[in-house]
């Protein structure tokens, strides 16, 4: 008798209880709240972005060029492994660092710190963040490469007259731009490579070492001329003043 008492009290407490947190849980989203659901959209688009951040630091910067001058420098030095590919990507992100930091500096001050403050409204913050990094680009790129885009362009979007150029246009353009120019550094870097491979393989054909792979002489070569002549150095430097 008392176990069938018991039940239906058990019932109505925890209906009580379910209906207390529904009606916690509506005060604190109020139905039909556009600002909650606008806050929410915003919160996944920031996540968004820091998920694809390191596509957008290869997109929008000097990353491209110097991560395929150094890619090439090893294959022309005929290298597998040394330097590793840790220390390859960890010089070329330092690299594009130092060269961007004016343009960092520039967004950071001009808008994202603004916008912390809630000293600027978000458009307005987004257009100083861009800003900066759309003058790098068209600094970069070759016209050719950004007619190539606007021609492709749809009419909704193509560059009217007197109008920045809309970034959809302006980041595949220089990144085709960066890609050309780093493959023109890597030609003048594996040249002097390949004729040291070519001396070394005519020496040894005409020594008449057929077995002996050519490569395996050259390497000691290719590694003591890039040494003598302070390779590094010099690479980097022109990397460097490439964007000057």
């Amino acid at each position: 008798m008392k176990r069938r008492l018991l039940t239906p009290a058990l019932f109505l407490a925890l209906g009580g209880t379910a209906m207390a947190q529904s009606s916690i849980l509506e005060g604190l989203i109020p139905p039909g709240n556009a600002s909650t659901s606008g806050q929410i959209i915003q919160m996944l688009a920031v996540l968004t972005v820091l998920s694809i951040a390191p596509g957008l630091l290869i997109m929008v910067t000097s990353f491209t060029r110097f991560a395929i001058a150094f890619s090439l420098l090893r294959a022309g030095l005929g290298l597998q492994t040394t330097p590793a590919n840790l220390v390859m990507i960890s010089l070329a992100l330092f690299m594009t660092f130092y060269v961007m930091a004016p343009v960092f500096d520039r967004a950071w001050q001009n808008g994202v710190q603004p916008l912390v403050n809630n000293q600027i409204t978000q458009d307005v913050a987004i257009n100083e963040i861009t800003t900066p990094f759309r003058e790098f680009m068209l600094r970069q790129v070759r016209d050719k490469d950004l007619r190539l885009f606007e021609d492709l362009a749809d009419a909704s979007f193509r560059t009217k007259p007197d109008a920045v150029v809309d970034l959809r246009i302006l980041i595949p353009a220089f990144m085709i731009s960066e890609l050309r120019r780093g493959f023109e550094i890597g030609f003048l870097i594996v040249l002097p490579f390949l004729v040291i491979d070519l001396i070394v393989a005519t020496l040894t054909m005409s020594m008449g070492m057929m077995m002996l792979p050519p490569t395996v002489l050259s390497l000691p070569f290719k590694i003591l001329f890039f040494v003598l002549i302070d390779g590094w150095n010099i690479l980097v430097g022109s990397l460097i003043r490439s964007y000057t």
